[in-house]
């Protein structure tokens, strides 16, 4: 908890309008020994501030400690400017209601008599503390909904109530409360749909396309009708002025195509489960999918800078960030649903040339273990060996599988090196204690398909041998060429990185395209109605 000064401590405050023991100046400010001028508002407010909690953020006590305890909110258009901001937070996303602002107004019409404005200069001060600290870096703790998370934590509250000191000398204060927020692209182009959306889901919902089979061009069918009535609320237009409305017509597939190209989704004009799902997806979910982003954009803003090794787990895509320009870019796979790949900050500690394969646990528990027990070919199917304690190979026919599914199996599982082998050639290691990291795959068509969430929780990526001559970062040494002379080579060798890049797994879904478009995505871990129904949730007192 914070503790005021030792000096600050001995004076003792014997009512409202002295400090015990001092005369009283000609304003009502004590006089102490030194002849110094101490108002009793800074008194109260030093004491009120002391007896605070220890749970309690100590941000507000740090701002008024750099200003030995001056008052903050006597000047009523700074006030003013902090209830204007606060009926601006719903552009962010975020609830004014989780402020109170009729109770600020109400303390802001009581009469200014010395408790009065203590009440008034902290709970003002502690409101702005709080809306600063939401907007940029988020109303939740994401480490409460993964426990992974090790992105960038908030500023501690020294460094905050500096920041706030700082706020509070510009002229603008509402302007410069909002300039809290991100700035990139990304946040404003979600804030607009915000609006967007809002308008509509005030509305009403849309028409929904009714459940069926998969609707291609060319078909007829009843719910063709429905589909043009939906993508005319899009601003789709001469999509009724048609002869034959049940007809799959080019000019309506041509309209999904767009829609698809707006969703992240794979633009073929098919209106299969995905293309579904996101053209039956209402405005207010859409308004409720906005702000779950928006506030995943304040977690994790202070990463986004600077160089990055940057995977859109969504997207199933990943860049290299180097000096501001993407240098490399690719397809990537990542973790099913029942085996998501988790939001991480990390980096790449080493690469292994034609890593070896150790089955981890899940997958061993999972997927290994029964497989053999239902074939015992199985392990030679796929080039996997049972490893004892000392390295010997155990013949998998001496091992009673059955009991390994009840209760584990004791040994390792290895699958050998080479380009058949589920890592590929190319291992980047990360630092994680969850066994997850990038790498080459033997499977190398799946990057053919727009859904890749294929994997057990790692990512695989399409483009390693480009991305591990970047990240060896010796020219000399590692030219493409010798990369691959070591490939080729066979043998497996673990060789350190040359750039330190932080890595950045994220779980995001809405996103720019290459135009600079956003795209609404589908939620293919269903993480967005946590985030929402979180940020529904009233805050926690002095949050």
């Amino acid at each position: 908890m914070f503790a005021p000064p030792a000096a600050a401590q001995q004076m003792a405050v014997a009512g409202p309008g002295a400090v015990q023991g001092a005369p009283v100046g000609a304003q009502g400010a004590a006089v102490v020994e030194t002849g110094e001028v101490v108002d009793p508002l800074s008194i109260l407010l030093e004491r009120s501030l002391a007896a605070r909690p220890a749970t309690a953020d100590e941000t507000t006590s740090l701002l008024y400690l750099q200003r030995a305890y001056r008052p903050l909110w006597d000047d009523a258009a700074r006030a003013g400017a902090l209830l204007a901001a606060l009926e601006r937070l719903d552009t962010h996303g975020l609830d004014a209601r989780d402020f109170e602002p009729e109770r600020l107004r109400s303390q802001l019409a009581v009469p200014a008599d010395i408790e009065a404005r203590v009440t008034r200069e902290l709970l003002l001060s502690d409101t702005l503390a709080r809306v600063v600290k939401q907007l940029r870096y988020g109303k939740l703790d994401p480490r409460t909904l993964y426990r992974e998370w090790n992105f960038t934590p908030p500023a501690n509250p020294y460094a905050r109530a500096l920041a706030l000191a700082q706020l509070l000398q510009r002229a603008d204060l509402q302007a410069a409360i909002e300039a809290q927020a991100p700035s990139s692209p990304l946040y404003r182009a979600l804030q607009a749909a915000l609006a967007e959306y809002a308008v509509q889901a005030a509305s009403g919902d849309w028409p929904t396309i009714p459940a069926g089979p998969t609707l291609r061009p060319g078909q007829r069918s009843a719910r063709v009708p429905a589909l043009r009535a939906r993508l005319a609320l899009d601003g789709e237009e001469g999509l009724d002025a048609v002869s034959d409305a049940r007809r799959y017509d080019p000019a309506l597939e041509a309209a999904v195509e767009r829609f698809q190209l707006r969703h992240g989704l794979a633009a073929d004009g098919i209106v299969g489960g995905q293309t579904l799902r996101a053209l039956n997806t209402s405005p207010a979910e859409r308004a409720d999918q906005i702000r779950a982003n928006l506030e995943r954009l304040r977690w994790v803003s202070a990463d986004l800078g600077g160089d990055r090794l940057y995977v859109d787990i969504v997207g199933y895509h990943a860049d290299l960030v180097l000096d501001g320009q993407t240098v490399w870019a690719s397809r990537v796979i990542v973790g099913k649903p029942t085996r998501k790949t988790p939001s991480l900050r990390d980096s790449v500690v080493n690469l292994v040339l034609n890593p070896k394969w150790v089955v981890p646990p899940t997958i061993m528990r999972e997927d290994v273990i029964p497989a053999a027990a239902r074939n015992p070919a199985y392990l030679a199917n796929h080039r996997l060996r049972v490893v004892g304690r000392g390295g010997q190979t155990v013949d998998p026919a001496t091992i009673d599988w059955e009991a390994a599914r009840r209760s584990g199996l004791g040994y390792m599982v290895v699958q050998e090196s080479g380009a058949r082998g589920s890592l590929g050639r190319i291992k980047f290691a990360l630092s994680n204690p969850y066994a997850i990291y990038l790498h080459d795959t033997n499977a190398r068509g799946l990057f053919g398909r727009a859904e890749r969430a294929l994997s057990s929780g790692c990512v695989r990526v399409q483009n390693p041998e480009d991305l591990a001559v970047l990240l060896l970062d010796a020219p000399d040494t590692w030219s493409p060429e010798a990369l691959q002379a070591a490939l080729d080579s066979g043998r497996t060798r673990t060789v350190p990185v040359g750039r330190d890049v932080p890595v950045l797994l994220h779980y995001t879904t809405a996103a720019l395209d290459e135009a600079g478009r956003l795209q609404l995505r589908n939620d293919i871990y269903d993480h967005d109605r946590a985030i929402v129904d979180a940020l529904a949730a009233p805050p926690r007192l002095l949050d």
